[in-house]
């Protein structure tokens, strides 16, 4: 089944895998403690603004606590930035993901993202007909396609290498690269698996 990119998260825990039948020359990156999508050396050019964005990244707030930010696109980042102004995981999440709307493609793709701490997670989806934001206790999945309602989700890994690791070899079609992240009380550990052999 191709169900698109899809992010995964739990409390602790996240991950984020591209999928994709158009793109498929694409990789993650660690650009200074941020994960970026970017395309591979050998990708042929391209003018799509959906190709390239970061997909995770480490945040503080005010308050000292470490989250990790994972999902789909440009809504990374003013995600992000609300939670470092001190915005709940909820508040940030529909505020960008609602600004940014879903993705003005051939596919209206939806807009993906969840936010990680230590102890909770959130996940959320700007679709054309919806917009959906859950505080979750289980890992659960939302993806671009098929599975574009938050969902549980088999994620057994325990850490953020193991969680890049297992999305990436989920049984859904089209693996690109995949990245992970991890919160706990010494803050954030990202990763990133681009081997798809």
């Amino acid at each position: 089944m191709y169900v698109g990119r899809f992010v995964v998260v739990a409390p602790g825990i996240g991950a984020y895998r591209v999928s994709s039948r158009s793109f498929p020359n694409r990789r993650v990156i660690d650009r200074d403690g941020t994960l970026t999508v970017g395309p591979t050396p050998d990708a042929p050019e391209t003018d799509n603004p959906y190709v390239s964005y970061n997909c995770a990244r480490a945040v503080r707030a005010p308050t000292g606590d470490a989250l990790a930010v994972v999902g789909n696109g440009s809504h990374v980042d003013p995600i992000a930035e609300k939670l470092e102004r001190g915005y709940p995981a909820r508040d940030a999440l529909a505020a960008a993901l609602l600004a940014l709307d879903f993705e003005k493609d051939d596919y209206d793709t939806p807009r993906i993202a969840g936010v990680v701490e230590d102890d909770t997670a959130t996940i959320g989806t700007v679709r054309r007909d919806a917009l959906l934001v859950e505080s979750v206790d289980e890992p659960t999945i939302v993806a671009t396609y098929e599975t574009d309602s938050p969902e549980p989700y088999p994620l057994a890994a325990a850490d953020a290498t193991e969680a890049a690791t297992d999305v990436l070899d989920a049984d859904f079609e089209h693996p690109v690269c995949a990245a992970g992240a991890t919160v706990d009380a010494d803050g954030v550990t990202l990763a990133f698996d681009n081997d798809t052999s």
